[in-house]
């Protein structure tokens, strides 16, 4: 036991000083010095040592009687009545100050046992002043702890702590006593009152702020050679634990198992374990020193501990792969927007993970206030040494060392012309990638000939162009002048919205069904100038509804609506009718004379395409949504709407009066009443959206009439072609593609250097001018980092639209030169400060909605690109690496390269080159 042995050897050394009796004062000179020393005030950390109440009592009268020979003599200190035995000499429960025991400093004690000796074999009881809310006392009974190796839980050692030791002694007894080498990675858990354990975390608080108590059980475990704890062989890890010990592989060559969806995490960490001198940090535990558990944006050491455990299995050489489960809980607990198995971005997990490492090992542990300032006309490198110096007092861990650089940014007013020169770090560059100012629509054009079914056309406009734009476009394939075109958005058999010419196309999303209808060139919505009106005409269907009422009967949208020109003086219902018999002609038989057509359906022409299938499921169309945006209604000339329930009532024809077309003429009130006989269908007046009759007519309002034709069952069975109404025809420019030009890495990077205004949403206040400005922003690069993390803006959103940029960024793989990009004066002499080479890609596939993320990343050690896909990982060439996917990139900096090389022996092969291809190697290809 440590207690015996430390009583053993403080007893051997008591003997060894052997009282000499001609060197001992006089009695009243050593009642002067015990009685002078027992009132020196308490200190903490200080010893003091017991001394038993009878014996200190017997000397005391003693020296009072001033005879040296007298009988009173007391003999030599002994505290036998101090201890409950003489093996472990642990003190008596419950002893009481100047009843059973004194105190007295190191110095009195020392003067005693000089004087009088030590009873033999007893040891010497000392105790250390401690400070207890701010209170000095000697500690009399510290806390004894029982220490248990992982390894064997049947052995105890009991080993005595001040409540003022801090836990990182507590490990090194534990280390020493079951020789454990210092080298080897320990840490320590405690035994909780209900059986539970947990981990003792932070090494350098004290026993007294771990809450440890006498007789409380510690554990002490080592972590295995594979990089994992005893602890932590969960049925989870199954697949990890199951490997033989004696297995070898490549260390760093290990796959990150998929948890569900969680491809972005592993290509994130898979990348960040290949940056060499992050991962050496790790592995040769100098983390353990750096753990801040006290910082308030930190996450308490856990996130460090996390990733640790990960990069020491992953280059422990004993796995193919690893189940980041642990590590995927702890991210779900200090980021919640992890939480789950959703699809994420694994650039913003990367920026999570930087902060909260860098937070968790900020050597910073109590950050003070610091004002940023401006430069203020000062020369840029004492600025910038400035905001560097400042940033590094709050700031300052093995992250900033590693990727954190700064940049140079320039404000200036529009207005007084005021500049502001800031210098700010940064740990990644976001950059744009090169915009394309061309965007390729897809439209269906419908001809006035009814005999021509709708055209598909692919157009290339300008993507910041107008409606417009989109009629010249498509009036280069068909020779139709754009002034007799209509361009309207379709959306579940109605017409979402009808564009005006001036509109943006920005407004117009790609899944967006347009149409673009022919009209007379004298007809225009609401234009009393036109000698022609163009009438937005719906199909609908009568089909019995699920109501008590058997009278009522729905109208159900099908098919696709018209855009259709009606000369002025022809507005008469049976006019219309005809008019509309003629544009359906291609899919609408017309009954013989004597009504005996078979209504047989038609055979769909060899070559015939069939319209993209629209909404057509049996529900009521004024309940139906497109993306929950607001109801269509908005029409060139007004957008009243009437609604209501979608009925019509029991006559075959209009009922009431209705809007009429322009101002100035008649309503349908006053048009002629068709003649009462056979027609295919019947006509109604009803609101854009097609789903109510319009039985009144106000002459005050300006809204649109909307025409439905409505169809019995029987007779659209008979006499309408469903097939042939949905056909269409291809045009030749459907087939062409637009084909995106690659750009260089170096194009992008410029392009994030370029001046840009700011926009409304962020303005910048301008300290002259006393309010907000849409002042212009430069940014330089000041100062690279060791590790460049450049990360390609792939995903564009804006107000109207959401897109992933797929172009072809070409990058190097070797020295890729920002010399022409850093703006601070260089040293010439050391152009290896401004090349980098490529050590880690992180890679999207896939479009916004869904993807998969993989990583190719080269090993330090062997020098070898490897594709990282989950827990497959497959070596690769360089000439793999660079594809349309690249999303993040990690380079280093050839001058750290160099430094983290080992240098080889004259014994040793020569290495291969680094981030290079071994000759003999198996590849697996990429597509």
């Amino acid at each position: 036991m440590a207690a015996v042995a430390q009583g053993q050897a403080a007893a051997a050394a008591a003997e060894d000083r052997e009282p000499q009796r001609e060197a001992v004062p006089g009695l009243a000179s050593q009642r002067r010095q015990i009685e002078n020393g027992r009132g020196y005030p308490l200190r903490a950390g200080e010893s003091w040592f017991l001394v038993e109440q009878r014996w200190y009592k017997q000397w005391e009268v003693y020296v009072q009687g001033g005879d040296q020979d007298s009988s009173a003599f007391p003999g030599c200190i002994n505290n036998a009545e101090l201890f409950e035995d003489q093996v472990n000499w642990r003190l008596k429960k419950g002893l009481v100050e100047g009843e059973d025991y004194v105190l007295l400093p190191a110095a009195a004690w020392h003067y005693l046992v000089n004087w009088y000796g030590l009873e033999h074999g007893q040891p010497p009881i000392e105790r250390k002043v401690v400070e207890l809310s701010s209170i000095q006392k000697v500690e009399v009974y510290p806390v004894e702890l029982l220490l248990i190796q992982h390894s064997d839980m049947d052995t105890a050692h009991t080993a005595q702590f001040s409540c003022t030791d801090s836990i990182d002694l507590v490990l090194r007894t534990a280390q020493e006593q079951y020789l454990v080498s210092p080298q080897e990675e320990t840490r320590l858990w405690i035994q909780n009152a209900e059986g539970s354990f947990e981990r003792l975390c932070n090494t350098r608080v004290t026993v007294l702020d771990a809450a440890l108590k006498t007789g409380q059980v510690v554990i002490m475990e080592t972590r295995n050679k594979d990089g994992t704890w005893p602890s932590a062989q969960l049925p989870a890890m199954s697949s990890a634990s199951e490997e033989d010990e004696d297995f070898q592989v490549q260390p760093g060559v290990c796959g990150l198992t998929n948890l569900g969806n969680t491809c972005f995490m592993n290509s994130a960490l898979q990348c960040l374990s290949n940056v060499p001198q992050l991962t050496n940090y790790f592995l040769k535990n100098r983390y353990l020193e750096e753990l801040n558990f006290c910082n308030p944006l930190g996450m308490k050491g856990e996130i460090a501990e996390a990733y640790a455990d990960l990069v020491k299995q992953a280059w422990s050489g004993h796995h193919r792969s690893i189940v980041p489960h642990v590590f995927k809980t702890k991210v779900g607990h200090f980021a919640s927007q992890f939480l789950g198995y959703q699809q994420h971005d694994s650039q913003e997990l990367l920026s999570f993970l930087l902060d909260g490492l860098h937070e968790d090992l900020n050597r910073v542990k109590k950050k003070e206030y610091v004002e940023l300032c401006d430069a203020a006309g000062r020369p840029d490198q004492e600025v910038a040494q400035e905001a560097w110096q400042n940033h590094k007092r709050r700031n300052d861990s093995v992250i900033v060392d590693t990727f954190h650089g700064l940049f140079k940014s320039t404000v200036v007013c529009p207005d007084c012309g005021n500049v502001s020169v800031t210098f700010d770090p940064f740990c990644y560059l976001s950059v744009p990638l090169p915009m394309t100012y061309k965007r390729v629509m897809e439209v269906f054009f419908v001809s006035m000939d009814p005999r021509r079914k709708p055209e598909q056309h692919r157009l290339v406009v300008p993507k910041k162009g107008n409606i417009s734009d989109l009629c010249v476009a498509l009036a280069k394939h068909t020779g139709v002048s754009p002034e007799r075109m209509m361009v309207a958005d379709v959306f579940s058999h109605r017409f979402y919205k009808i564009y005006q010419l001036e509109e943006s196309l920005s407004s117009i999303l790609d899944r967006d069904d347009i149409f673009i209808y022919e009209v007379s060139g004298r007809a225009a919505i609401g234009e009393n100038s036109r000698e022609d009106v163009v009438l937005p005409v719906y199909l609908r269907e009568r089909t019995p509804a699920q109501d008590y009422n058997s009278s009522y009967y729905g109208l159900m949208l099908f098919g696709h609506p018209l855009l259709v020109s009606v000369p002025r003086d022809r507005l008469s219902w049976d006019a219309l009718y005809h008019i509309l018999l003629y544009r359906l002609s291609r899919y609408v038989t017309r009954p013989s004379s004597d009504d005996e057509d078979d209504g047989d359906e038609k055979a769909q022409p060899p070559g015939a395409h069939t319209f993209p299938p629209l909404t057509s499921s049996p529900v009521p169309a004024d309940l139906e949504d497109k993306d929950n945006l607001p109801k269509p209604g908005h029409l060139a000339g007004g957008s009243s709407q009437d609604p209501g329930p979608e009925q019509a009532g029991p006559s075959s024809g209009v009922v009431g009066g209705s809007r009429a077309p322009v101002d100035n003429s008649p309503g349908p009130s006053h048009w002629p009443q068709r003649a009462r006989r056979k027609h295919l269908f019947t006509l109604q007046t009803v609101n854009s959206n097609g789903t109510s009759d319009r039985s009144t007519f106000n002459e005050d309002t300006h809204a649109q009439p909307y025409i439905a034709i409505d169809w019995e069952p029987e007779m659209k069975k008979r006499y309408y072609d469903e097939v042939e109404a949905e056909g269409y025809v291809k045009h030749d420019c459907v087939g062409y593609m637009l084909k995106k030009a690659p750009v260089r890495l170096q194009e992008c990077i410029k392009l994030f250097t370029t001046t840009e205004t700011l926009e409304k949403e962020n303005p910048w206040y301008c300290p002259n001018c006393k309010q907000h400005q849409l002042a212009t922003k430069k940014l330089d690069l000041w100062m690279l980092p060791e590790t460049l993390i450049i990360h390609l803006k792939r995903f564009s959103y804006t107000k109207f639209s959401r897109e992933k940029l797929d172009t072809l960024v070409e990058f190097p793989i070797r020295d890729l030169d920002f010399s022409n990009f850093v703006i601070k004066p260089q040293n010439e002499s050391a152009p290896e400060l401004y090349k980098y080479d490529l050590i880690a890609v992180s890679n999207h596939y896939g479009g916004l909605r869904d993807g998969h993320y993989t990583t190719f990343a080269c090993n330090k050690d062997s020098g070898q690109w490897h594709y990282f896909d989950d827990n497959n990982v497959s070596p690769v060439t360089e000439n793999q690496i660079e594809s349309k996917a690249a999303y993040v990139l990690f380079y280093q900096r050839q001058d750290v390269a160099r430094r983290l090389q080992p240098q080889p022996s004259l014994s040793d092969p020569p290495a291969s080159p680094a981030c290079g291809t071994p000759a003999n190697s198996e590849f697996i290809v990429i597509n």
